[in-house]
């Protein structure tokens, strides 16, 4: 699917969701938050911060508050869509047109809108460094490759060690191995093709 321009077309390429994205956008738009595309989805800034977004799923429509750790959520209504791996972002999700309680909506957004006023954010911890043995290996064994992967940036170096070293297996971890060496040689990061859409 190509990437909408703006969220009209994001809005009319889900036609499933049309009616609940239609009514989410317009309970956003009743506040002084800017509307823009990030990732491909409607997202609602203030300042240039993210504060919230809306998606579309198979199963739902998903309400992303980016500091949504710290909202009271008097309600219940959030949850955290990656346990243990997100810290900050928080997810409200309807099926239905009906599960949209706008009054409720607004209480949030104007929370939201507030605690970005005030300066407030969720600190998120620094990542222990991980580094994978055989990646570490795969490298000296071959100096060209090693070379090609020192000039990639810190970040980068990260990604490639994170993603083999969470592969249990060996023979996983050496079959991520094989498929990341193209992309290493041409001194390009594991999640680069996804980057490119947002920028």
């Amino acid at each position: 699917m190509t990437k909408p321009n703006n969220v009209e077309e994001y809005i009319a390429s889900n036609v499933l969701w049309k009616e609940e994205l239609s009514m989410l956008r317009s309970v956003i738009n009743t506040t002084e938050m800017e509307e823009t595309i990030k990732w491909g989805v409607p997202t609602y800034t203030l300042s240039n911060k993210n504060i919230v977004g809306i998606a579309a799923f198979k199963s739902y429509v998903g309400l992303w508050f980016h500091n949504g750790a710290l909202l009271k959520d008097k309600a219940k209504v959030l949850i955290n869509a990656q346990e243990g791996k997100t810290v900050a972002l928080r997810q409200w999700r309807f099926k239905s047109v009906e599960e949209i309680n706008i009054n409720l909506i607004k209480t949030y957004l104007n929370e939201a809108i507030f605690n970005h006023k005030e300066g407030k954010s969720v600190v998120i911890p620094k990542k222990k460094e991980i580094q994978s043995h055989a990646l570490m290996l795969a490298l000296e064994e071959n100096l060209e490759l090693k070379k090609c992967f020192m000039e990639l940036t810190k970040g980068k170096q990260r990604e490639y060690h994170e993603y083999i070293a969470e592969a249990k297996k060996e023979t996983t971890q050496q079959n991520r191995i094989n498929k990341i060496i193209p992309l290493i040689e041409q001194g390009k990061g594991l999640y680069d093709k996804y980057k490119k859409s947002q920028s």
